[in-house]
């Protein structure tokens, strides 16, 4: 399918000592940077770590998925998918993977000012916490936003924003996300990223310039911050990447984020994302992000 554009590293990862591997354990991670359904933007990176070395290999990129005559490009990114489910432990995608409490409930409502529904008491209680920091702080709109975007905007000291599950801009992905999600198998383990962040977390381990990590999508140097980010992380040994992926990488802001999503599922594999708070409702869902100066490995 000429939609899916698949790295040659994939054929030189997989190609000689097939029986050599079989006897390895390996554990796959797919990172997935979600754009509209309608464009070409998405794309797909697998990464595969064999305990028995100690090793993480970036095996495929799939670029610019898109739709192909009749095939939508709904279809052709599940078939990517299930095409790599065999070992997979987790698929890691940046966008919200569920809806915001007053979307999902079916109580008659008394108002959230009213409401005492879990999500909505912890999110009172966020607020209040907050505005005694930010005496401006706007109130939380919880038909638009959840309890883990609330989180990380006011209780991560990086101050990062992640945008709202119904806003504006990010609504289509939540929709088609959710619509991905029904289709997968109900065995098969998601979960939320939010790659800016993790790369702040990941990047704080790695002692790279904040600069790097915070404008790596940026139009004018992105390119470099990207460049830098992974010459740090292939330096160190955290994984190996073939030139060729290395370069699209470099160019291409969303092959570079979900490579993040991937390595952050990684990370989670390895203990070392942060857990939600005691008194968080889980039931809101979470965005995985690594902890402080992750170890890593």
């Amino acid at each position: 399918m000429s939609a899916r554009r698949v790295s040659s590293s994939s054929s030189q990862a997989h190609s000689g000592g097939a029986r050599d591997q079989n006897k390895l354990k390996v554990y796959r991670f797919i990172g997935l940077d979600l754009s509209g359904g309608k464009n070409d933007r998405t794309s797909l990176a697998v990464l595969d770590y064999y305990v028995g070395q100690n090793k993480l290999f970036l095996t495929h990129i799939y670029e610019n998925i898109q739709q192909e005559n009749e095939t939508s490009a709904d279809l052709a990114l599940y078939e990517i998918i299930m095409e790599h489910r065999q070992n997979l432990e987790y698929l890691c995608i940046d966008a919200p993977m569920g809806f915001p409490k007053c979307i999902r409930c079916r109580l008659a409502c008394p108002g959230y000012e009213n409401c005492k529904e879990k999500e909505i008491a912890w999110m009172w209680k966020q607020h209040r916490k907050n505005i005694k920091k930010k005496p401006r702080a706007k109130l939380f709109t919880p038909y638009t936003q959840r309890a883990a975007e609330m989180y990380i905007a006011t209780e991560i000291e990086e101050a990062l924003n992640p945008m709202e599950t119904l806003g504006a801009n990010i609504a289509p992905l939540t929709a088609r996300a959710h619509f991905l999600k029904r289709r997968l198998p109900s065995q098969m383990s998601i979960i939320e990223v939010y790659p800016k962040l993790s790369l702040v977390r990941m990047g704080q381990g790695m002692k790279i310039n904040k600069s790097h990590l915070l404008h790596y999508k940026h139009q004018v140097g992105g390119d470099e911050s990207r460049q830098v980010i992974l010459q740090h992380m292939v330096k160190r040994d955290l994984v190996f990447i073939y030139q060729q992926d290395f370069n699209k990488l470099i160019e291409n802001c969303n092959s570079f984020d979900a490579f993040v999503c991937a390595f952050t599922g990684f990370l989670k594999f390895k203990d070392q994302c942060e857990k939600p708070p005691k008194d968080f409702p889980l039931r809101d869902g979470w965005i995985e992000f690594p902890v402080k100066n992750p170890e890593l490995y």
